[in-house]
């Protein structure tokens, strides 16, 4: 257990520079510079132009692929991603030879995948073809070029800059079958050299599971945990381009938040529950269980030692370490008399028909005769649920809102009072709660308010419980 396993993200990615400095070489000494595993993500931006947007839902070329007969569209698609992959390679590489390398490698790519896509289409015009049945393939496929174009070229810039580096290829372009996971691990690390050479792995693994199907794009994360655990990594380390921090800066201001330091993967999950994934919940499993420590570390901070996220850490006081939520969520509540006596079938059966929409539930509450799901959904979908629960349960009053969930979050926050002070937090700001609930874990305190709100009650719960303290550069130091 001599080496670490090192995650980055897109943004960072994008700055290669700041990788190289501040992640890679440290402090120049060759003692630090080995024995690390790094696990790249596409650059920034770019799987928003392989696939998808993921803020806006526009789509790249795989969404015009898979949602239109026009070959037009997804080809615009495709000559724009190219455009912008060859800019990014100019960027990196300038007028050298070395930029030619990089523009053939990823040029292959792009043209094996893009005959893939033709030759798919053509096929799929004849009756006994359908393409809904190779559309997780085709996504899979196109998810894998960004990983490989950014590793590919990390590699070569390592080495034009002195670094024994080496690819790891995890794609499995051209493979003649797929692994299972595990094993396509296994094998592309049967004979690394930990402690003379820099690996840089992709991001995406090609594999017989396929990662896209259960994490869509949070796939890099499982590669990640995955490599870390078949590899008996000594920590894992994922570096962003900023610090998981008491709160969203953007909301409260840079100079009021401070990073967490400490926590464990109890509150890593209620993060990902809200959509604030410091990791995807099934592959801080497999860490866990591993008993490898989790580090997020900010790129742009090297000396900062980040946070430290482990499976039995607890705060030596009960503290609220983070203030997290959600917009953009909706209550369905459903309202029946008959329910008393009933409420499990009632919940089963809501939850199915959540579930067959792939609406994901926040939160819910529930008494005698209600039950409220808090469903982050976009309105197209929760009127459809609603409509189908309206047909189920003839008898039931249904009602749906648009509202915000708020949390206050800690490994520990068993502190007499704290209730009703945070309660208060918000009723001096004039914030109306809607509902509330406190796990008997005392990890976590929710506020369901109104979405108009949600500004307003972020800033005012952290000025309450987080920055009457003086934490310094960390609430618990790592």
């Amino acid at each position: 257990m001599s080496h670490t396993v090192e995650k980055i993200g897109g943004t960072s990615m994008s700055d290669y520079a700041a990788v190289r400095d501040n992640i890679v070489l440290k402090n120049g000494k060759t003692e630090d510079l080995y024995n690390r595993v790094f696990v790249v993500s596409a650059y920034g931006g770019l799987t928003n132009l392989l696939l998808e947007n993921k803020h806006n839902g526009q789509p790249g070329v795989y969404g015009f692929f898979a949602s239109t007969d026009n070959d037009a569209s997804w080809q615009e698609a495709f000559i724009a991603l190219r455009q912008r992959v060859l800019v990014i390679n100019s960027e990196l590489f300038g007028d050298s030879e070395l930029r030619q390398q990089a523009d053939d490698f990823i040029r292959q790519r792009l043209d094996d995948a893009e005959r893939c896509l033709s030759d798919l289409q053509r096929l799929c015009q004849h009756g006994h073809f359908e393409l809904t049945s190779h559309l997780f393939t085709v996504r899979e496929m196109l998810a894998s070029i960004g990983e490989a174009h950014s590793a590919w070229n990390m590699t070569q810039l390592l080495r034009r800059d002195g670094v024994n580096a080496r690819f790891v290829d995890l794609t499995g372009w051209r493979a003649e079958q797929a692994e299972n996971l595990d094993d396509m691990i296994r094998q592309q690390f049967a004979d690394v050299d930990y402690a003379n050479e820099l690996l840089i792995a992709t991001g995406y693994t090609h594999c017989s599971e396929g990662l896209m199907a259960s994490f869509d794009r949070g796939y890099s994360e499982m590669t990640f945990s995955r490599i870390a655990v078949l590899t008996q990594a000594r920590e894992a380390i994922i570096h962003k381009e900023y610090h998981l921090s008491s709160a969203d800066p953007r909301l409260v201001g840079d100079s009021k938040v401070v990073p967490i330091g400490r926590t464990n993967y109890d509150v890593a999950d209620q993060l990902a529950n809200l959509g604030m994934e410091a990791i995807h919940p099934r592959a801080a499993k497999g860490l866990r269980q591993a008993e490898i420590p989790l580090r997020i570390k900010n790129t742009f901070e090297p000396e900062h030692r980040g946070t430290l996220i482990t499976g039995d850490y607890v705060s030596d006081t009960p503290r609220v370490e983070i203030i997290a939520g959600r917009k953009r969520v909706y209550s369905i509540e459903l309202f029946d008399q008959d329910m008393m006596g009933n409420i499990d079938k009632y919940d089963s059966g809501i939850l199915a028909i959540l579930a067959r929409f792939k609406a994901h539930v926040v939160s819910k509450d529930m008494n005698a005769n209600t039950i409220t799901h808090y469903v982050a959904a976009n309105l197209k979908t929760v009127k459809r649920i609603r409509e189908v629960l309206e047909e189920k349960y003839t008898g039931a009053e249904i009602n749906t809102r648009k509202v915000a969930v708020i949390s206050a979050i800690g490994s520990d926050m068993k502190v007499p009072g704290m209730l009703a002070k945070t309660v208060s937090a918000l009723a001096e700001v004039n914030i109306s709660i809607l509902a509330m609930h406190q796990s008997i874990r005392q990890v976590d305190m929710q506020f369901i308010i109104d979405e108009d709100d949600y500004d307003l009650a972020v800033q005012s719960l952290h000025r309450c419980l987080i920055e009457v303290h003086d934490h310094g550069i960390a609430i618990c130091a790592a």
